[in-house]
């Protein structure tokens, strides 16, 4: 069976065929299914899912692009749900940041803030953390030590290839790996992901996001997860199935599911 570690189900561009595009997850051999927490407003859809599919969890978190509702999270309600596996997705972002130097500045300390504070909560409740970066590796990765968030660990969300980001592995932290390892131009994560502990890899979609080759340009779902799990294979050697049996039993480790 194949874990999708991070595939935002809850997503409207979902909604109109939710139940063939779960038939093709399973029939694809999907079998798990992680909701991370974006932006509040689609939480209880969340929920609504998981409650309904034995095989879907989630996790609660703000995005850094929607920081500005993190008041609004009752992160304490939502944690202690049944299906609550992880903290995030939480992070720093600096690819969008505009305005000023100051203003810049006064962001990029905003989102560290928020970033902290996931942490802290991720270290109270004894829950890994899925994180988000972009543009932003040694930044994160200094909080990431700084706020000893190995004692929870987590996930790396759709890795960015950065030489400086491998040895979280040794902090408890997985690898993300999904659509982008298939674009023609993903020559950067096609040469670190050797590198990667094999006992730190998962398969992610992203969806309804980053859809790989041959299907760039359509929406994103998890039974397209077995040309990550192919290419994965392809890249380092590895029967396609050993790799989702890996990644399966690294997904199972880190966020206690399946």
């Amino acid at each position: 069976m194949i874990i999708d570690t991070h595939v935002h189900l809850d997503d409207e561009r979902y909604r109109e065929d939710f139940d063939e595009m779960m038939a093709r997850a399973y029939e694809a051999g999907v079998e798990g299914f992680i909701i991370p927490g974006a932006h509040p407003a689609t939480l209880p859809r969340a929920i609504e899912l998981c409650e309904a599919y034995d095989d879907l969890y989630f996790a609660v978190g703000v995005h850094p692009y929607d920081m500005e509702h993190m008041e609004s999270v009752d992160f304490e309600a939502y944690a202690s749900h049944p299906k609550c596996v992880a903290i995030g997705e939480c992070g720093l972002d600096y690819f969008r940041l505009e305005g000023s130097d100051e203003e810049k500045h006064r962001e990029k300390m905003r989102q560290d803030e928020v970033f902290r504070t996931h942490i802290r909560f991720a270290k109270k409740v004894k829950k890994p953390l899925i994180v988000h970066i972009r543009d932003a590796s040694h930044d994160a990765k200094m909080v990431l030590l700084e706020e000893g968030a190995g004692e929870v660990g987590g996930v790396l969300h759709c890795y960015n290839a950065d030489d400086e980001l491998l040895s979280l592995a040794s902090e408890g932290f997985y690898f993300g790996i999904g659509g982008v390892v298939t674009f023609q131009n993903a020559k950067k994560l096609i040469n670190v992901l050797p590198r990667i502990p094999t006992d730190k890899l998962l398969i992610e979609t992203d969806g309804p996001y980053l859809t790989p080759h041959p299907h760039r340009g359509s929406r994103n779902e998890p039974s397209y997860t077995r040309l990550i799990a192919d290419k994965m294979g392809e890249v380092l050697g590895l029967n396609s199935e050993f790799v989702v049996s890996l990644t399966t039993q690294n997904a199972k480790s880190l966020f206690g599911v399946g």
